[in-house]
């Protein structure tokens, strides 16, 4: 009898565990978003705090973007009492962000790596860190070679009659705004290194389709060009098909990596 009523007692405890794992479970997600919000938290803070330390240097990064335009554009100017202010913050932002970089790539890779095989730990590493060097690379062209063509060509349309006068706001809008587009144009290889591990893309299906990709570079490349002459679509045009044919190079690499 006492060995029967410790067997019932134990099969009557059992489906009492079932409440404890679930709420060990709902425990584990709130401690993943708690985690989440401390990193996030952090993020915002460092870029806070590198945006702070920018704000002193605003004055002197705007005259760093402002040298693409050269002898054409001497001044900016602002025509309202605190597009002044905003444009200081944005520089100051940006450049913030730029410096936090570092922080917030280490923390998103601290958040995700729990969570990843050995071999997708190392895709996103590939996908992080070359990306962000593909990136640099794309501003700085766009910064020393776009940015002068494409002004110089937009700033001389009227002359003599007409003389530029932009507003702070709207020039530092049109420069990060193509050297962000140039920037992102540059993942390309990254990108198709990644599918490519994954599948997704061959290098057979890149060679195959050359012909119309070059057709949807040409697109792209009219379209991000903010001017109408052929030189710049011409120069805009040549990077995009040079990371398309290295981007055939890197799948064919990665593909025969492959397991």
């Amino acid at each position: 009898m006492p060995g029967t009523f410790a067997m019932s007692l134990r099969t009557v405890e059992r489906p009492l565990q079932t409440p404890d794992h679930l709420e060990s479970t709902r425990l584990t997600v709130v401690e993943h978003l708690e985690e989440l919000r401390r990193r996030v938290g952090l993020c915002l803070l460092t870029v806070f705090a590198t945006s702070g330390a920018t704000l002193w240097f605003a004055d002197r990064l705007i005259g760093w973007l402002q040298r693409p335009a050269g002898t054409l554009l001497p001044r900016l100017a602002f025509f309202s009492p605190t597009e002044a202010l905003i444009a200081y913050m944005k520089v100051a932002v940006v450049g913030g962000s730029v410096l936090a970089l570092p922080v917030i790539l280490y923390q998103v890779w601290a958040f995700l790596r729990p969570g990843l095989t050995v071999r997708e730990r190392l895709y996103a590493l590939v996908f992080v860190w070359w990306g962000s060097a593909l990136f640099v690379l794309g501003a700085a062209l766009a910064y020393g070679v776009c940015l002068p063509l494409f002004l110089r060509f937009l700033l001389t349309i009227g002359s003599p009659h007409l003389e530029p006068v932009l507003s702070v706001s709207r020039y530092l809008s049109f420069v990060l705004g193509v050297m962000l587009t140039c920037g992102l144009l540059f993942e390309l290889p990254v990108v198709v290194f990644v599918l490519t591990r994954v599948g997704i893309m061959t290098p057979h299906t890149l060679r195959r389709r050359r012909g119309l990709a070059l057709l949807v570079l040409v697109s792209v490349a009219a379209v991000v060009t903010p001017t109408t002459d052929v030189l710049s679509l011409i120069l805009m045009t040549i990077p995009l098909v040079g990371l398309y044919e290295l981007s055939i190079v890197v799948s064919s690499v990665s593909a025969r990596r492959s397991p």
